[in-house]
């Protein structure tokens, strides 16, 4: 008579694959179809060329502002991959400078681009969000590190970039935020890309407090106090965060309360 165990054997395997294949369905592809059908009935530039790339007149003319400032910023990005990805620069100014100066990396040419736009810039049309604004002494004392961070950045050479999974503009700033702990920050999760690193990884987590284990920034975990709980799949990141209470998303990014590390950042000026 044939022994039932391997046939119950069989079945929990089965249930095992059908639980894995449920949960990436719940955290990652319905989120994903929900906001590519939402992105879909959106006003949106139809190309580069049609975009609104002004600023947003929010950040105060350099001279009008003595003290140093950093500020991380993202913007939704353009075409098809809006719809589940932001774009992310740095923005920084020395006390007493006359002129702030914002980098990105993009895909076209020599990646890393100076004062390619407006620091307060839409980014195809979309107005930035504030992911760290650093003012006073703090500022003045990580300016010099972020710059180093720019400097160092070894995926600056035409060619380096990519798209997917990486390195591309998120990767850079999360690279500069890596370099830099101390300002406790992490990229949304809608920053494909920030994850990217270019072999496995397990340690700290960018902002040291907490623990990751990556493959490549395809697959991997997070938990930490920053960065909250994540977990990666393909780029795509679901969790929660902990420090600012609020779901993790992929396509939506945060849900939930304004992060305490922008401070109302681009409130406009007068």
């Amino acid at each position: 008579m044939e022994s039932p165990l391997p046939q119950r054997r069989t079945l929990k395997s089965r249930s095992w694959r059908q639980i894995i294949m449920l949960t990436l369905l719940a955290l990652f592809l319905v989120p994903v179809a929900a906001r590519a059908a939402l992105f879909a009935f959106e006003d949106r530039p139809n190309g580069w060329r049609n975009a609104d790339w002004s600023s947003i007149g929010a950040l105060p003319a350099a001279a009008a502002h003595p003290q140093a400032r950093v500020l991380f910023l993202t913007g939704r990005t353009g075409g098809l991959k809006g719809a589940v990805a932001v774009h992310s620069w740095v923005v920084f100014k020395r006390p007493g400078a006359r002129s702030w100066t914002r980098y990105d990396v993009v895909g076209w040419g020599n990646p890393v681009r100076l004062n390619g736009w407006a620091p307060d810039g839409r980014w195809y049309g979309s107005a930035p969000t504030v992911v760290a604004d650093i003012k006073g002494a703090e500022a003045e004392a990580i300016i010099p590190a972020v710059e180093k961070a720019v400097k160092d950045y070894r995926y600056s050479n035409y060619g380096d970039y990519r798209l997917w999974p990486g390195p591309n503009s998120n990767s850079f700033v999360a690279a500069i935020l890596r370099d830099i702990p101390e300002i406790q920050a992490t990229l949304p999760p809608n920053a494909i890309g920030r994850d990217f690193r270019p072999g496995p990884y397990v340690g700290w987590t960018d902002s040291g407090t907490g623990f990751e284990a990556s493959l490549y920034g395809l697959l991997g975990v997070k938990l930490g106090w920053v960065e909250g709980v994540e977990f990666n799949f393909g780029g795509l990141v679901a969790g929660f965060d902990i420090r600012d209470p609020a779901l993790k998303l992929p396509g939506f990014g945060r849900v939930g309360l304004l992060s305490s590390t922008a401070n109302a950042a681009l409130a406009p000026s007068r």
